[in-house]
């Protein structure tokens, strides 16, 4: 799983409205700042989890799957376990005829579910964060990756 500075780039700077898939409103969990950096960048941030559904995180509501998400979604962000990718992947194809990518995060990779994916033209990423890559491309990467705000060793 190779990727080109230039592939990612060219997703990072083309996406505007990203569903992210299993979103926790724990703001100590990767899933919660990383939607919230994204949200800081600039892109529409829909949050999915079924467990969560019609609350309000980052000014959105939290929507159950993705059928449930009416607007028009350039990527698809999934913070679940690679068993858990096929349905993720299927449904997102289903409900969004225009998606540009499947981005799947670090320690997830399903390549079955990538290979459909790819197969209807859309890019996929596995193994990988959006915020860390966008931060890495863009000169902000501070060490570790993580520069939130969230999580502090400061008093």
């Amino acid at each position: 799983m190779m990727y080109t500075d230039r592939f990612l780039k060219n997703i990072v700077t083309r996406t505007r409205v990203i569903a992210v898939v299993g979103v926790s409103m724990n703001p100590a969990r990767p899933s919660y700042y990383v939607a919230r950096y994204l949200g800081l960048k600039g892109y529409t941030v829909i949050p999915v989890n079924p467990v969560h559904a019609g609350e309000r995180l980052f000014g959105q509501i939290v929507r159950a799957s993705l059928r449930d998400v009416s607007e028009s979604v350039d990527m698809v962000d999934i913070f679940r376990r690679s068993d858990a990718v096929p349905p993720i992947v299927d449904e997102a194809l289903e409900a969004f005829p225009a998606l540009g990518t499947i981005w799947m995060q670090i320690g997830v990779v399903n390549q079955a579910a990538a290979e459909r994916a790819e197969a209807r033209g859309v890019d996929v990423v596995m193994n990988r964060c959006p915020k860390i890559e966008y931060q890495r491309l863009f000169g902000e990467l501070r060490m570790g990756g993580f520069a939130t705000g969230v999580i502090s060793s400061k008093l």
